[in-house]
């Protein structure tokens, strides 16, 4: 079972409110690596809500399997609202849901820069039909601790949508 309590938490409100009102989810991740989606699914009928998880760790899996552009990588990267807002749309269109979430960041130790440090996270979350919330932060702390902020924030965005 996953050891992040506050996002079992909100992955237990997560589910029903999205099993009260009908709604399904997907989730494209980079670098949670699928902790979304497994954090979704510690829960007890998890099986109602969700519909499918993207784990896009690398360039090519953003491309491939939720239609990122490649033109959106070259200009702008793979951590930037751009990226975010196309992985939330391609999880969307590539599922049946009704929700999808986005994350993409650099959880560190390394691979960081003064315009992207280790810790920034961005978010896009996606209802369909609806608008597109992003968001982005700077989680400070070592790995574990910004991928489960990163995991937190996601599941918290889609608990937002859904409500």
């Amino acid at each position: 079972m996953n050891g992040n309590d506050t996002g079992l938490a909100l992955a237990r409100a997560l589910i029903e409110t999205c099993a009260t009102g009908g709604l399904r989810l997907a989730v494209a991740e980079s670098c949670t690596g699928g902790m979304v989606a497994a954090t979704i699914t510690d829960i007890a009928g998890s099986s109602a809500v969700l519909d499918r998880g993207f784990v896009t760790y690398s360039n090519e899996a953003k491309v491939a399997m939720v239609g990122v552009r490649p033109g959106t990588l070259e200009a702008f990267g793979a951590v930037s609202r751009q990226t975010a807002v196309e992985m939330a749309e391609g999880a969307l269109a590539g599922s049946r849901a009704d929700i999808a979430v986005s994350v993409t960041g650099i959880a560190g130790p390394g691979g960081g820069s003064e315009e992207k440090p280790v810790g920034l996270v961005h978010f896009a979350c996606a209802r369909r039909g609806g608008v597109i919330r992003f968001e982005h932060h700077r989680f400070v702390g070592d790995r574990r601790f910004v991928r489960e902020a990163a995991v937190n924030r996601a599941l918290a965005l889609m608990l937002e949508a859904a409500g």
